[in-house]
């Protein structure tokens, strides 16, 4: 009973929805009447606090092991802990959508109700949010139901949730991702109605500012989650493949970096505001063309929902006319639009300008590489596969070309430009020491890619520009951002940190048998196989091996395993990470060969952890950012 109740309260959601859309079309163009707002956002809310507690429901409904729901049959188990019971609901199609449903909501409900009810912009703004949202309702209960019920008695058991998805990282990853995805859905639905509205005397950036930067803030740390996990779960030992799953998060994400920078110069100086509704446009359409990509079951990735191509297609259509709709609304208005101020040559919107170019023309490189073998396949059947080479040659010089922007812009002026004398004084010791810095890297590993030192020289030119600004501001008291310069050390801290990754790393496969012991390399002395036991868990079998190393002067333990999960019968590798704060030593165990021994991947990965270290000082700079907006 509590499953159709959870079903009936969405579905009054829809009914609500739509009748808020066709009571607001009729009197669309009418002048709005206080108690006409009023009804519809009180309608609204209701719709809003229908869906909050039909999902509140069904997490009752998966806590409590009801096998008779089809969907939480297929992806929970009783023997589950409570928290990964809760996760199973995102840990598929289905469940997942009804969370990215739910995420939208209170965005959309939050922020509705934020602005005061004389807003020129409230009526259309809710009237997007409210589209948005019966679209997606209409897709959970049409095309993707997850109230199904196991007729006629339900099952005994649950199926288990994926092995590889029962990992702490899983429970939270998924939710921050859908924050970000969805959390642009403000600045697009704001800036929709802005166009919509004509009136562009109205200072529309503040209104939207701090929720554009928490929702690149969760997106940020659902990205970093997710590549985190893959490192240490999947048993691969790396951070990030160029799958095409992965490329369609990073894709809003260089959007919504491009969209913050543009959102600052707009408020600022009221110029490149054309370049920022365009972002705030594109960062939710990419949004919902990596729902597709996701949901539509026409690419094979490790992190895709495998399901029916007619749900892609409900996608496709939706996103579609969705999209079509702002871009529609913004091409109209662009005539208007371009009547704002220009952009100064050698300003510092100027180089903001040319950032945004890159980071479109790199969103772009990301997007053909997704769809380029999808078109191919479906105009011949010919599978065509786009990995790393294409992606690292694409992005090298644009991350060059950036770094250079970034370099030149940090003591550039709004509106103003300064004279060539004073940018070449401002520059000169940070290329110096960046040249000084990129020299040493190849005097001390003697290996060479000329890609990955173009990431070397990119990110040390960022970091020493911004390290001598904070100096500057310690010791001479010059103002300085302190949320820019942190967010901008991060990102030069990641470009650093991947590339010394790509070139310092060591790989070796080896195969020993137990009590057998190896030489490695000079750094690893001794690689011993200990032992071997099989063990049994609650709901798995494990093969845990113990082995010992001799590293660099120290005896190191690890500790890898392989686990058989009883109800699915799948096979998982469980790594094992002895982690300092320069290198990982990174263990994965294989297969028995015919002899009895054992085949071990080793690798010895640099700067592994200054990766995600990176992200989290560009997430810390976008904190500082919004409590100083705060304060002031």
């Amino acid at each position: 009973m509590i499953g159709e109740i959870s079903h009936f309260l969405s579905l009054s959601a829809v009914v609500i929805l739509s009748l808020i859309l066709i009571f607001n079309f009729f009197f669309f163009f009418a002048k709005i009447h206080p108690n006409q707002l009023s009804l519809s956002i009180r309608l609204f809310n209701q719709a809003c606090w229908l869906v909050f507690i039909s999902f509140a429901m069904y997490v009752y409904l998966a806590i409590n092991d009801d096998f008779s729901i089809a969907y939480i049959a297929s992806h929970s188990n009783s023997q589950l802990p409570i928290f990964y019971k809760v996760s199973s609901i995102w840990s598929a199609h289905e469940g997942s959508m009804f969370l990215w449903i739910v995420f939208l909501t209170a965005w959309s409900i939050f922020f509705i109700n934020s602005l005061d009810d004389s807003h020129s912009l409230k009526k259309t703004t809710l009237l997007m949010v409210s589209l948005i949202i019966l679209g997606f309702l209409l897709f959970l209960l049409l095309t993707s139901n997850p109230f199904e019920r196991v007729l006629p008695f339900g099952a005994i058991e649950g199926a288990d949730i994926n092995p590889v998805l029962q990992d702490p990282a899983l429970v939270i990853h998924p939710p921050m991702l859908y924050l970000g995805y969805v959390g642009f859905v403000i600045s697009f639905s704001y800036i929709t109605a802005y166009l919509f509205h004509g009136n562009f005397e109205l200072e529309w950036e503040k209104d939207i500012k701090n929720w554009s930067l928490v929702a690149w803030i969760f997106l940020t740390i659902g990205i970093t989650l997710g590549s985190w996990w893959a490192y240490y779960e999947l048993g691969w030992g790396g951070y990030w493949f160029w799958d095409p799953v992965e490329n369609v998060a990073l894709m809003p994400w260089l959007a919504a970096t491009a969209f913050m920078h543009s959102l600052y110069a707009s408020s600022k100086s009221s110029v490149l505001k054309t370049w920022t509704m365009f972002l705030g446009i594109l960062i939710f359409a990419l949004s919902l063309f990596g729902a597709f990509i996701v949901r539509s079951g026409i690419i094979d990735s490790v992190h895709s929902f495998a399901n029916d191509p007619q749900r892609g297609l409900y996608l496709l259509i939706f996103s579609g006319l969705i999209t079509l709709l702002a871009l529609g609304v913004f091409a109209y208005r662009i005539p208007s639009l371009n009547a704002s101020k220009f952009v100064v040559s050698g300003s510092k919107e100027s180089f903001l300008s040319m950032n945004n170019i890159l980071m479109v023309t790199s969103i772009f490189s990301i997007f053909l590489g997704v769809t380029y073998p999808l078109i191919i396949e479906a105009i011949n059947g010919e599978k065509v596969s786009i990995g790393p080479p294409y992606y690292n040659t694409i992005f090298a010089p644009l991350i060059l070309i950036t770094a250079i922007f970034i370099m030149a812009s940090v003591d550039s002026l709004w509106q103003r430009s300064k004279p060539l004398k004073s940018y070449v004084y401002k520059t000169f010791f940070p290329v110096i020491l960046t040249i000084l810095f990129t020299y040493f890297v190849w005097h001390i590993t003697e290996t060479f890619s000329i890609l990955s030192y173009i990431g070397i020289f990119s990110g040390s030119l960022i970091l020493f520009t911004y390290l001598l600004r904070v100096l500057n501001n310690f010791f001479y008291k010059k103002f300085i951002n302190k949320g820019s310069a942190v967010a901008h050390i991060g990102l030069g801290l990641l470009f650093l940190a991947v590339s010394l990754n790509s070139i310092l790393s060591y790989e070796k496969n080896l195969n020993l048998a137990p009590g057998e012991s190896i030489f490695v390399n000079e750094s690893i002395k001794e690689f011993s196989f200990d032992d071997i036991k099989v063990l049994k868990a609650s709901n798995h079998d494990v093969i845990s091996v113990e082995v010992s190393l001799l590293q660099d002067g120290k005896n190191i333990f690890l500790n890898p395993q392989k686990r058989k999960y009883a109800t699915r019968g799948q096979i998982t590798t469980e790594s094992s990470i002895y982690a300092s704060i320069l290198k990982d030593t990174y263990l994965t165990i294989g297969d028995q060969l015919e002899n009895g021994s054992w085949t071990f991947a080793l690798k010895i990965n640099y700067f592994i952890k200054w990766i995600w270290f990176s992200a989290s000082l560009m997430v810390m700079g976008m904190l500082i950012t919004i409590i100083k907006k705060k304060a002031t």
